[in-house]
């Protein structure tokens, strides 16, 4: 059905010394979750006629790879081709070719204007909640700055980019920012990534939160940008803890108790910081690899299912 038969026993396979080309992170992660469901998933990828493609769980698998090693298509590429590990873990064997950077490309454009990287990401994330992984003793709301792939429009802040007009512009302090605005729900304590949406920088932090809360947590945290009576109502009806800091005014300054409460809530609130530092140190991800919310909403998703993968292979070591 158009699909490349791989990972076939070979003779070069059987002539390996043993633990050749072994890396037990990548085999901890192939058995951690059951891949059926997102092959499933994946289906409609398959080329239904013309020449045999590769396997969709295969090319995942293998962005997969490009997210945790930071990898360009390019370097991808080259590395399924000469690495045995990368190789094993997308399924391919010695004798089987693998796919070049324009097959990667259009793969993975496939992934983001069908929504896919958002649905794997929810089906991983259902796998874990079944293993016990997410805890949800509560949830971290936050969002983080990216920048744009392109140059910032040269004339005035505000303007629209001709180049990506879904970027937008914001205040960082005294500085202006053109990009992107990732909002992310963290789960208190085991540090994985329940969801996460995209924006345009000029979107308000608050205007994406109700979206974050998942609604079986015991609790919600988050800073003094997300204070709003509706949203505490909202957790109340909920039965749901508010944790959000409380913001002062220059007309209602804090009362005593909610000084203390916001000292109380930092520490709680600021662990959400673990996720942007690892998406922006260990993933590079401190300006966006693409134009447009689309693809770079899948990209984030990605990014999120590999940290979230990587993430549950430590919690379960």
């Amino acid at each position: 059905m158009g699909q490349r038969r791989i990972g076939q026993a070979s003779l070069a396979e059987a002539l390996l010394p043993a633990g050749a080309g072994s890396n037990r992170r990548l085999e901890r992660i192939v058995g951690l979750i059951d891949w059926a469901p997102m092959e499933r998933l994946l289906a409609p990828l398959r080329a239904p006629t013309g020449r045999p493609g590769y396997p969709p769980l295969a090319l995942f698998r293998a962005l997969l790879l490009a997210q945790w090693y930071q990898l360009s298509d390019p370097g991808l590429e080259e590395a399924l081709a000469d690495r045995l590990s990368f190789r094993r873990f997308c399924g391919f064997g010695l004798d089987d070719g693998t796919p070049d950077e324009t097959t990667l490309c259009r793969y993975r454009t496939a992934l983001a204007e069908r929504g896919m990287a958002e649905a794997l990401f929810g089906e991983l994330n259902r796998q874990l909640d079944t293993k016990g992984l997410v805890l949800k003793a509560g949830t971290l709301i936050d969002a983080t700055l990216v920048e744009a792939a392109v140059a910032r429009p040269p004339h005035s802040e505000g303007e629209v980019s001709t180049k990506d007009p879904e970027a937008g512009f914001t205040r960082r302090g005294q500085r202006s920012f053109f990009g992107f605005k990732a909002h992310v729900a963290v789960d208190l304590g085991s540090d994985l990534i329940r969801d996460a949406v995209l924006t345009g920088a000029d979107v308000g932090d608050s205007l994406a939160a109700d979206g974050l809360v998942q609604g079986d947590e015991a609790a919600v945290f988050a800073d003094k940008a997300y204070d709003s009576a509706p949203r505490r109502e909202a957790l109340a009806d909920a039965g749901i803890v508010d944790g959000i800091m409380h913001r002062g005014h220059a007309r209602r300054p804090l009362a005593a108790w909610q000084r203390w409460m916001n000292t109380a809530l930092a520490p709680i609130r600021g662990q959400v910081e673990r996720a942007f530092g690892t998406l922006k140190r260990s993933y590079g991800w401190r300006r966006v690899r693409y134009r447009g919310l689309v693809r770079n909403g899948a990209h984030l998703h990605l990014l999120c299912t590999a940290m979230n993968l990587r993430r549950a292979e430590r919690l379960l070591a």
